[in-house]
């Protein structure tokens, strides 16, 4: 797959209602390899593998270029010795409301405590409603960027975000 993504990301209520709602649920590894003008990462999500690059976005986080293609889990394996600072580790909930499917991410290791959801959008000013669960929209902010928690984990920085979001 590739084209523009365009996507807005929020943070996600504690409790779990987002667990309740969720239609499926994967388990995800990825890491990051080290670019320039891009980002690089390798994703193994159950028993899948993808190498993904995208471009670094333009309007504030809500829209990038995204080549993404199908890898064996086996390049997957080489691939992810050469990320730098580690590996991301989650659990992710697809849940729909309306014409949009949210994905809602749950980290582990050292951005335990961390959920997040995201929405991918058709264009910038499309209309999507949003389950009760979703909080504060943090599209942009470099803090939430999967790719910053590696160097900069949740851990250091949970207390800046509001008690019911951690």
């Amino acid at each position: 797959m590739s084209g523009l993504e365009i996507e807005r990301k929020f943070l996600v209520k504690h409790g779990g209602a987002y667990k309740q709602a969720a239609t499926s649920f994967s388990h995800i590894q990825q890491g990051y390899i080290p670019a320039d003008g891009a980002t690089v990462r390798v994703r193994v999500r159950d028993d899948k593998a993808y190498l993904t690059i995208k471009s670094h976005s333009t309007d504030h986080g809500l829209s990038r270029y995204e080549f993404e293609k199908e890898i064996t889990l086996d390049e997957a394996s080489h691939l992810l010795k050469l990320c730098k600072g580690g590996v991301i580790d989650k659990h992710r909930y697809l849940v729909p409301c309306g014409n949009h499917t949210f994905e809602v991410d749950e980290f582990h290791g050292d951005n335990d405590g961390l959920v997040m959801a995201e929405v991918e959008l058709g264009g910038e000013a499309e209309a999507y409603e949003k389950p009760d669960f979703i909080g504060p929209e943090v599209t942009g902010d470099r803090h939430f960027y999967n790719s910053n928690l590696l160097t900069n984990p949740y851990s250091a920085w949970r207390a800046s975000v509001p008690e019911e979001y951690r």
